[in-house]
């Protein structure tokens, strides 16, 4: 493998892509056990060059596309959003790659340099880090002293060395340093598949002595008995700290809630629900499995801060929290039909024997009867047995819709089965009364629709993707109110505040919910469209 010196001419943008996509995909299929230890390591100096080059390229690319606004044509907000979704990276690489695009702006020295190869990403990165922390007259000389340094082939080490020289003379009072330090406090709080939290932060001295006169007042030991460690102790002191706050509703808005438990049973469960039953050992087991997958979901998509808990902990939430019960119910479509089935032949109009035909007496008028043989209508006086004709004005159609709201009507409201089972299932705590999911036209979507809507969307359901929780999200209408839509569970969804107020109602764009729950969205004028699932199969 000879050096790469000059780079080739392209037709395009399109087929240099193209080149490199074909390029790595040899090397990432090659059997590098096969290659000779010295093609190996210049293998590994060439990637190494090209991961330079490809940072630079990606970094100048997307600023340029964000200044543009490209990512607006795709339904997303920012250019960070755009890359989450449409190129299906996680937020951490976003940020990076966001990042990068910054740097074109604000250290075109290094930018260069990556770009032709002469420094490596993680030295560039470390080049910015340092700079970044000077007075912003200052960062393109220090670029351009270090960038050459490093070119000369200055080690980290000395680099380093030098930009604190840097510093200290670009920052000749303390005034100034502590200032340039209280820019960079941060905190971060990240969460585990198992839903537990990983808290890292750098604090300001004033925040500092704030947390720490805290943790010292509520994590000292509590008698003889308490064999927790220091640090234990100093987490249920940061912990009680929190829910004192959240107690005494210091916090705005909806942080300022009193903590809720909402149950999510479905009318499944709650038949086959039989206390210290192998069912309710199943169940059990099935709803930890199903909150699992929702605590993996959320350390990766983030959440609306939301725990989910069982067991001990679980209770003692419960015991001084305000419980909302929510039933789900599948419907069974099959059970439908056969219900549709049976009731339309108990009143005898099953397929086949209510179509009309013109009565054999009378084959020249347009009096018509049915098929079923009984004797002739005509006959004044005489009530015509078994099945008769279907009314005017309704059709099998409408009887089957009329047959299924009263089966639907069967299992919901206050007196409905989903209502009963909760009550004797569940007991009292949970055995207040439903909450209407359907109330025709309203001004607001009241706190019913608004619990069941969140609990079953959790997140923004814009079709092009979105992470937003709900408790960042608002209910909107897919058939606005305007065109006679409903305030029903069934007619809302949740979306954020930018789909919702900018995609949907400024730029027009529709949003509509499939009867499999997944969502589709296209533009004014349909020539984009958006799907939270695969398109569907194209013929043959």
């Amino acid at each position: 493998m000879d050096q790469v010196s000059t780079a080739p001419a392209f037709a395009s943008e399109t087929d240099a892509l193209r080149m490199l996509d074909s390029a790595l995909g040899y090397l990432a299929a090659a059997d590098p056990t096969q290659m000779p230890t010295l093609i190996q390591a210049q293998c590994l100096a060439v990637l190494e060059r090209a991961d330079a080059k490809a940072t630079a390229a990606r970094a100048s690319i997307l600023a340029a596309f964000t200044a543009s606004q490209g990512y607006c044509e795709d339904g997303d907000y920012s250019p960070r959003s755009w890359l989450i979704h449409q190129t299906r990276v996680t937020k951490g690489t976003a940020n990076e790659h966001v990042g990068w695009s910054r740097r074109t702006r604000t250290h075109p020295r290094v930018m260069a340099a990556l770009a032709a190869g002469d420094i490596t990403k993680s030295y560039a990165r470390t080049i910015c880090a340092w700079t970044d922390r000077l007075p912003e007259d200052c960062r393109d000389r220090a670029d351009e002293i270090l960038v050459g340094a490093a070119l000369m082939g200055m080690g980290l080490a000395d680099l380093a060395g030098l930009a604190a020289e840097i510093a200290a003379r670009s920052r000749p009072d303390a005034a100034d340093e502590d200032g340039l330090r209280f820019e960079d406090r941060a905190v971060k709080l990240e969460t585990t598949f198992g839903g537990a939290g990983v808290l890292t932060g750098d604090l300001s001295a004033e925040c500092a002595a704030v947390v720490s006169a805290v943790l010292d007042a509520l994590s000292a030991p509590r008698g003889a008995d308490d064999d927790r460690t220091h640090a234990q102790r100093c987490h249920d002191g940061l912990e009680e700290a929190c829910r004192r706050l959240v107690a005494a509703g210091l916090l705005p808005e909806r942080a300022g809630q009193p903590v809720k438990v909402t149950a999510h049973i479905d009318l499944s469960d709650l038949i086959d629900l039989d206390v210290g039953s192998k069912l309710q050992e199943a169940w059990t087991e099935r709803v930890r499995g199903q909150w699992a997958a929702a605590r993996a979901a959320a350390s990766v998509g983030g959440s609306d801060g939301a725990a989910w808990l069982d067991g001990k902990a679980a209770e003692g939430f419960a015991c001084d929290a305000s419980v909302t019960p929510v039933v789900f119910g599948t419907v069974n479509v099959g059970v439908l039909d056969e219900l549709v089935r049976f009731c339309v032949q108990l009143a005898g109009h099953g397929p086949g024997r209510c179509t009309p035909h013109p009565s054999p007496d009378h084959s020249d008028q347009d009096h018509a009867t049915s098929d079923h043989g009984g004797p002739d209508p005509a006959q004044a006086g005489e009530p015509l047995p078994g099945p008769q004709p279907l009314p005017p004005g309704l059709s099998r159609e409408s009887l089957e819709q009329a047959v299924i709201g009263k089966a639907v009507e069967l299992l919901s409201g206050p007196g409905g089965l989903a209502g009963f089972l909760r009550r004797r299932e569940l007991g009292a705590r949970l055995g207040g009364p439903s909450q209407p999911l359907d109330i025709g036209f309203s001004n607001d979507v009241p706190a019913g629709i608004r619990t069941a809507v969140k609990a079953r969307d959790l997140h923004c359901q814009w079709a092009g993707g979105c992470d937003q929780p709900a408790s960042a999200c608002e209910v909107h209408h897919l058939r606005h109110k305007g065109h006679g839509g409903e305030t029903s569970l069934d007619n809302c969804i949740l979306v954020c505040f930018f789909h919702h107020n900018v995609m949907i109602h400024r730029m027009g764009w529709t949003l509509v919910r499939n009867p499999d729950g997944t969502t589709t969205a296209w533009n004014r004028d349909r020539t984009k469209v958006l799907r939270s699932h695969s398109p569907p199969a194209r013929a043959g």
